[in-house]
C-alpha cells in the first residue's frame, strides 16, 4: 500500500456506547448510525502508549522499565464552526453528557480497482471533554475545537478490494 494524503478523510459520530472489558473490534460496531462531523480542518492523533513503570535497581546500578497501562490518547478535532452541520450539533450534544460514544475515522485510501473498494477506517469510543469556540483574528475562519478523550483501543480496518 502506497503512502496517502489526510486529505479526502472524515470524521463520523455515532451514539452512546458503553466500555468494554476486552478490546473493540469492528463489528462492536455494525450497529451504529453513523453522521459526518463537518468542515473538519484537522484529525489530530490517536493510538495507545503504555504508562512508563521504573524501578531503581541498587546492585545494577540501572533504572529498570516496564510497560504499564495503555492509553489511547485525545484526539484534538478542529473544524470550521458550521450550526447546521448535523455531525457537529451531535458533537455539542455528546459533550453536555458523561457518555462514551463511538467515533469512526474514514481515510481516502481505497484500491483503485475490485469489486467493492472500501478506505481504511479507525473506530474507537471517547468522552466528548470539551468543545470550544475558536475566534482568533479578522482573517481567519471561526472554529469548533473539541477533544474526544479515547477511552478503548483503536480497531484498525485496512483499505480492500473486496
Amino acid at each position: 500500500m502506497p503512502i496517502f494524503a489526510t486529505a479526502g478523510s472524515k470524521v463520523f459520530i455515532g451514539g452512546a456506547l458503553a466500555a468494554k472489558n476486552v478490546d473493540f473490534v469492528e463489528a462492536d460496531f455494525d450497529s451504529q448510525v453513523w453522521v459526518e462531523i463537518g468542515s473538519m480542518e484537522n484529525i489530530g492523533s490517536l493510538g495507545d502508549t503504555s504508562a512508563e513503570i521504573t524501578f531503581d535497581d541498587i546492585g545494577k546500578n540501572r533504572t529498570q522499565k516496564l510497560k504499564g497501562t495503555r492509553n489511547a490518547g485525545n484526539c484534538e478535532l478542529v473544524m470550521g464552526i458550521d450550526y447546521a452541520d448535523a455531525g457537529q450539533i451531535a458533537l455539542l450534544a455528546a459533550e453536555k453528557t458523561p457518555h462514551d460514544y463511538a467515533f469512526k475515522i474514514e481515510f481516502n485510501d481505497k484500491p483503485a480497482s475490485g469489486a467493492s473498494p472500501k478506505n481504511s477506517e479507525r473506530l474507537f469510543i471517547a468522552k466528548v471533554m470539551s468543545a470550544a469556540e475558536a475566534l482568533d483574528q479578522a482573517n481567519n475562519v471561526m472554529k469548533l475545537n473539541a477533544t474526544l478523550g479515547i477511552n478503548s483501543n483503536v480497531v484498525r480496518v485496512n483499505a480492500s478490494a473486496a
